[in-house]
């Protein structure tokens, strides 16, 4: 049999992915996307250890041609079903707990009520995304947003609403990275000056047994009030007491770094993969990216307000700059309300007391979850 060179190489062209883009260019689309994505992770930093797994996903998917999303046979199909079963997002959990100090919380346990403020965008989000006409269960899904953590956002859409987990999870984690962006200008329009130039005093110090009793105390009552937050909660909760209790030091340091490392790769990636251009490129896909930062703004406005309600009630000796960490992105929140604290005023540390709202508010999105899942979970 003979074969010519160019009819070898007409083959292998029009067998390519480059050929198949003119079958649906819509997939050059999602590339650029992607290379928007690593550009945003790369270069600028936002949140580069989940957007570059993520962008990367994204890329990959959206190659024609390649099987990797072939159910029973592709590469990232078997990736996936650690996010469809709602395994990572537990075990990132773990890593959470393992790497979270509950110190600040505890010393002022009233900063629970600010990690609850801040769940305002998830349940404003929701009733939006019902008045837009979206299924209760995905409306529920998407305000979950609001509540700026990722793997709480993946764990609610891989049970409510599977179909629009991709844009869920990017919006969630895309808002994360840009915390130090979106949440500045909220705080300075919703607080004075002579608001944020307040400084904290400091927290008391924290015994190691009540950092023992804590996680435990707290797993057992947020799960018997509400079982469904028992995979983020309980994890979440494990991975401190592995911290605290001073006897798993090993345990600690794996789910702290190798594990949480390795989980954090294939989730971005399974995340990334299910952004293909026939189910991404819809009108529903910028609602849910839309509604998303509605929720992320108020859910800020939220722990704000209610922070502005807390310094007064105080005689002024809570800065309401902590309300804003309310949200769940630990430490990120955290550091931005610092960083606006001492531009108002150069002396003011406000770190260590603003980690109490913004842990308090990683347990409050994970209750608003379970309660979302309880409700419209079936």
């Amino acid at each position: 049999m003979q074969f010519s060179f160019i009819g070898v190489m007409e083959k292998i062209l029009g067998e390519s992915g480059f050929a198949a883009f003119f079958n649906d260019p819509r997939s050059l689309v999602m590339i650029i996307i992607a290379f928007v994505l690593l550009y945003l992770g790369i270069v600028k930093k936002f949140e580069p250890l989940l957007l570059v797994p993520i962008a990367f996903g994204v890329l990959m998917a959206n190659f024609p041609l390649t099987g990797i999303l072939n159910e029973n046979s592709g590469l990232f199909w078997f990736f996936y079903q650690g996010v469809e079963k709602a395994i990572y997002p537990s075990i990132i959990f773990l890593g959470i707990g393992a790497m979270t100090d509950f110190g600040p919380l505890i010393a002022r346990p009233s900063s629970l009520l600010l990690g609850a403020a801040a769940q305002l965008g998830i349940f404003s989000a929701f009733l939006l995304a019902l008045a837009l006409g979206f299924d209760p269960s995905v409306a529920a899904a998407i305000g979950v947003i609001g509540g700026a953590d990722g793997p709480t956002s993946i764990l609610v859409a891989s049970r409510l609403a599977i179909k629009y987990l991709p844009a869920i999870a990017i919006a969630a984690y895309s808002y994360m990275a840009l915390i130090p962006m979106i949440q500045p200008p909220l705080m300075r329009l919703i607080t004075t000056k002579k608001e944020r130039e307040i400084k904290m005093e400091q927290l008391r110090p924290v015994s190691k047994t009540e950092k023992i009793v804590f996680p435990i105390a707290v797993a057992t009552i947020v799960i018997l009030l509400i079982p469904d937050t028992a995979p983020l909660i309980g994890m979440l909760m494990l991975g401190n007491l592995f911290r605290e209790c001073g006897v798993t030091e090993r345990l600690s340091d794996t789910a702290q770094n190798a594990l949480c490392n390795i989980v954090t790769i294939f989730l971005g990636l399974s995340v990334g993969c299910k952004a293909v251009a026939e189910s991404f490129l819809t009108w529903d896909t910028i609602k849910i990216i839309i509604l998303g930062l509605l929720a992320f703004l108020l859910s800020t406005a939220g722990g704000l307000v209610f922070g502005k309600i807390m310094c007064k009630l105080s005689g002024g000796k809570i800065n309401p700059l902590i309300g804003s960490a309310g949200v769940s992105a630990v430490p990120m929140a955290a550091r931005v309300a610092q960083v606006e604290g001492q531009k108002a005023n150069p002396a003011n540390f406000l770190l260590m007391h603003a980690m109490g709202p913004n842990v308090a508010g990683v347990i409050g999105s994970a209750v608003a979850a379970g309660f979302m899942l309880k409700v419209f979970g079936g």
